[in-house]
């Protein structure tokens, strides 16, 4: 993995960070965590009763990946929609606070999505989803394309972050798209089921496998990558990098998949505590070392080096520069 990419060049990555900025477009979250004990069953019926000592709030989705932004010491502008409602304020409050801005976020006819886990001490028992997750009206597709034009002016990479709830529609992508290539910014996609193909011109297209083949309809051989050309023209995008959980990541490009060669990303984790939010943490770093000018696979190593940090955290978690140049020492002098 160091061999990909030396410390002078991941310290030169970091510290051009600073200055990049980046627009993301999706699906932003509230995450309400119920922490409490279990001592009884109730009487009413067959559950357990959860006696709730701690209630925390967090960023999710493209949320998440904002605050992952943030942390690198990037700027970033958050287009995404919540409703008129405490769970939308107490989202904008969190995001000023965080040193981010609330002033891309478009307010809607609907619900805040807001997931709420209900935890006994390091178990989930079960999770609400407060959520409309049909495809946004007219009127507010023209609002958040008019909120992507505000912010363009300062961007330097653009991500769409799909949660399949709606904002990221047919007419989003497509105008977000030609935007963001008018001015000759690297695309980052983390898609999901719906649209999965509707991102054609972006730069870098990061599914899990189970998504990747689910939208197939096939199963994936990256040891015998013959048909990933093929879905590389599908897709029209210039990279491909398939994330793959405790095996790592894939990368393909459109300029050598037709010869077969998968660039191979191994895990760099010391140990795995919780993978919640290791995608997001992996869309930031990726979108903002390609701003900062790396190519697709030393970004891809980068954002390799982040996730595993990440999931030594609990919960949807930052992860700092330093962070991950302390991995990147700890894997130099462990290899």
């Amino acid at each position: 993995m160091t061999s990909l990419i030396s410390r002078d060049r991941l310290v030169a990555l970091l510290d051009a960070a600073r200055q990049q900025h980046v627009v993301i477009i999706g699906d932003a979250m509230l995450d309400v965590y119920l922490r409490g004990d279990v001592d009884r069953i109730s009487p009413e019926a067959p559950v357990p009763v959860v006696r709730v000592r701690d209630r925390k709030l967090a960023l999710g989705g493209a949320a998440n990946v904002a605050q992952n932004v943030a942390a690198m010491g990037a700027g970033c502008d958050l287009v995404a929609v919540v409703g008129d409602d405490r769970a939308g304020s107490t989202l904008r409050e969190h995001l000023d606070a965080g040193r981010m801005s609330s002033r891309s976020l478009v307010t809607v006819d609907r619900p805040t999505t807001t997931k709420t886990r209900v935890m006994a001490r390091a178990q989930q028992l079960v999770r609400f989803d407060e959520e409309d997750d049909r495809d946004l009206q007219e009127r507010d597709v023209e609002a958040v394309l008019a909120a992507i034009g505000r912010a363009m002016p300062q961007a330097t990479a653009v991500v769409f972050e799909d949660y399949n709830k709606g904002v990221l529609v047919p007419a989003v992508i497509e105008g977000a798209i030609a935007m963001a290539r008018a001015r000759q910014l690297p695309v980052v996609v983390d898609p999901k089921f719906r649209n999965f193909f509707a991102y054609r011109g972006a730069t870098v297209f990061k599914p899990n496998r189970r998504e990747l083949e689910s939208a197939l309809g096939a199963a994936v051989d990256l040891d015998h990558p013959a048909t990933l050309p093929d879905t590389l023209a599908r897709l029209g995008v210039e990279h491909l990098l398939l994330t793959l959980g405790e095996h790592g990541m894939a990368l393909v490009s459109a300029d050598t998949a037709a010869t077969g060669v998968v660039h191979r990303v191994p895990t760099t984790a010391r140990e795995v505590y919780d993978v919640v939010g290791a995608g997001d943490t992996v869309t930031a770093y990726l979108a903002t070392m390609l701003a900062a000018g790396a190519t697709a696979r030393e970004a891809a190593v980068v954002a390799n080096f982040a996730a595993g940090v990440e999931v030594g955290k609990l919960g949807a978690a930052t992860v700092s520069p330093d962070e991950v140049l302390e991995a990147y020492d700890h894997h130099l002098h462990s290899s």
